[in-house]
């Protein structure tokens, strides 16, 4: 780097932490902004932040190497990251990716020569429901088709700057298709809050265990108990958190909701302060929705602005609560609410051993409540029209109703709101998915769905989700899902455990075996009873779902691994003699004795 570089590189740094702060909680974001500016973070970037912030090079340089999103090394002025989610792959995307290497001459996460361009995949952008999609420099180009592919090349080579393309590759539809009671309840602005004025805390508590709304991410754990936790235990500080990081392939409700609704989400959080006691709410935000961020605090300014954000809301003395936004930087475990927390805290974002549960020692050690955005837009409308109005949709144990990502096979992808209990078959033929051989529930973490279970409904006893629905047809080979799934947790395990930080790279290499046509009747034994260690033993939801798929796949559609079986007898997966041919040509050694076979 020369010194004039240095000099830029060590002025950025400054500004930002004049601008921001020093506090360690901060070093995510400020490498996200370093990363933006010079496509890496450079070591005078690291050198400086060590230095102002009081966190070791050490510390910076796990947090670059965790985080998709961060290089320590340059990229291009143009950093293309194709969406590998199997709905894009359905789409084309492994096609559109090879025509844009070949037109822009480079190889996959290779700089060109001349730092113009690098071209490299990202797990899922959120965009399922309009792909195939890629990033370009953090923001999403939806729609691609090899016009437009060839379109971009054209815009690289002349390096034309992002803000000179054509407005439409940016254009990302909400595609809202069917709303029920939480999507078509029209509100006033600031009606929620005085609502909640109205009720005062415990009666707006009241109405959200009168709800028995329980979280949306998934799990299911019941809202207002954890409100009631966070409230209860002792501490002078408590944070709201909103979980915005839908990493789960498949999942972009969340992405609608921020972009439609962002009103209510936030309205949402600051009655969950008002119930709790909380001063300060975090939206931790997915790092592929990056380009949201401007308009989200234009939001988080016009309810400042109107008095519903900040101090005094709503007039009331004491009642303070701001939202700050997040970025994330490509890690799907984050997703886990104490991953996010380290997350937040500017680390690695690494589940954290439990108890203590963030609920009671969460955001910097103090009680904090994490839901995600559609259970904080619930929230909002049930402390508006009661938790009476709320049940009256749903099933006892599945009150309300649910939003679902469809994607995949359909002749209508999109945003979808039903009541819990609704049946699959009824959604498949809403959105024109009928002839589906296969549905993939809860994303690559959930469940794979034969035809024989499609009167299955959509509810915390039956179907648990936590929004994804992806429709594959019957031309499909369902072992390209089972592959793009295996690869996708062997990228995405955060290491912390050895059963999921090993199980999953095995877990990938038996199904690359079996997809290989070198695979026995042992190796799928051996994918089970690697899939049930893992379960037992992982540590969190990533590690315990992870061979999912696979338990399903083997169970409800056997004949995609059985037809592809070698034989009966073992082989192994690992050619040693051939390993050892190096070693061979170093020593100049073309004997016999240098042969496993002559052993």
């Amino acid at each position: 780097m020369s010194i004039s570089s240095h000099e830029a590189v060590t002025r950025m740094v400054s500004r930002l932490l004049a601008a921001r702060g020093h506090e360690p909680e901060l070093l995510l974001q400020h490498l996200i902004a370093i990363q933006q500016a010079f496509s890496y973070v450079p070591p005078a970037a690291i050198e400086a932040l060590s230095a102002a912030m009081g966190v070791t090079r050490s510390r910076i340089l796990a947090s670059i190497d965790f985080y998709a999103f961060l290089h320590a090394r340059p990229r291009g002025d143009f950093d293309i990251l194709f969406s590998d989610n199997i709905t894009d792959r359905l789409l084309g995307s492994e096609g559109l990716r090879a025509r844009l290497c070949k037109r822009l001459g480079v190889g996959l996460d290779e700089p060109r020569e001349d730092g113009r361009v690098t071209i490299g995949i990202t797990s899922c952008t959120g965009m399922c429901d309009q792909g195939p999609a890629l990033l370009v420099n953090g923001l999403a180009v939806t729609a691609l088709t090899p016009r437009r592919i060839d379109r971009i090349a054209e815009l690289v080579e002349a390096g034309v700057p992002l803000e000179h393309w054509p407005p439409k590759f940016f254009v990302v539809q909400d595609n809202i298709h069917r709303v029920g009671d939480l999507l078509s309840n029209a509100e006033k602005m600031g009606a929620g809050l005085q609502r909640f004025l109205e009720l005062g805390p415990a009666g707006a508590m009241a109405e959200l265990e009168a709800s028995v709304l329980r979280g949306r991410g998934g799990a299911g754990f019941t809202t207002a108990l954890k409100w009631r936790i966070c409230r209860d235990t002792a501490s002078d500080e408590r944070y709201v958190v909103c979980n915005a990081d839908e990493g789960e392939p498949g999942t972009f409700k969340d992405r609608v909701l921020l972009t439609r609704y962002a009103d209510l989400i936030f309205k949402g959080m600051t009655l969950c302060a008002g119930i709790v006691g909380a001063r300060k709410g975090y939206l931790y935000l997915r790092g592929e929705y990056r380009y949201m961020v401007p308009r989200l605090k234009w939001v988080l300014e016009r309810r400042r602005e109107q008095g519903l954000l900040g101090w005094d809301i709503a007039g009331q003395p004491g009642f303070d609560f701001d939202i700050d936004i997040h970025l994330g930087a490509g890690a799907y475990v984050c997703g886990e609410e104490s991953a996010l927390i380290e997350s937040l805290e500017g680390r690695r974002g690494v589940v954290r051993k439990r108890p203590p549960y963030p609920v009671v020692s969460g955001f910097l050690g103090r009680p904090t409540v994490v839901n995600n955005v559609e259970t904080f837009l619930a929230a909002a409308r049930i402390i508006e029209w009661g938790g009476h109005w709320f049940r009256g949709a749903g099933t006892q144990q599945s009150t309300g109703s649910k939003l679902l990502s469809i994607s995949g096979d359909v002749a209508r992808p999109g945003i979808y709101e039903y009541p819990f209990g609704t049946p699959v078959s009824q959604i498949l033929a809403d959105c024109g998915g009928s002839g589906a051989q296969a549905v993939q529930v809860s994303g690559a973490a959930g469940v794979t769905l034969a035809p024989a279970e499609f009167h299955r409904a959509l509810s915390f006893e039956d179907l648990p989700t936590a929004g994804a629905f992806m429709v594959l047809g019957r031309e499909r080979d369902l072992m390209d899902m089972t592959r793009n799934f295996a690869r996708f947790f062997a990228h995405e395990s955060c290491g912390f455990c050895t059963p999921c930080r090993v199980g999953c790279r095995l877990l990938e290499a038996l199904v690359e075996k079996v997809a290989a046509g070198q695979a026995s009747a042992y190796d799928l034994e051996e994918l089970r009873n690697l899939g049930n260690l893992m379960r037992q033993t992982s540590y969190c939801g990533l590690g315990t779902t992870a061979a999912n798929h696979i338990r399903d796949i083997l169970d409800k559609f056997p004949d995609t691994f059985n037809r592809r079986l070698s034989g009966p007898d073992y082989t192994p997966a690992f050619d040693l003699d051939g390993a050892l041919s190096v070693a061979r040509a170093i020593s100049g050694r073309t004997d016999a004795g240098a042969h496993l076979e002559a052993v």
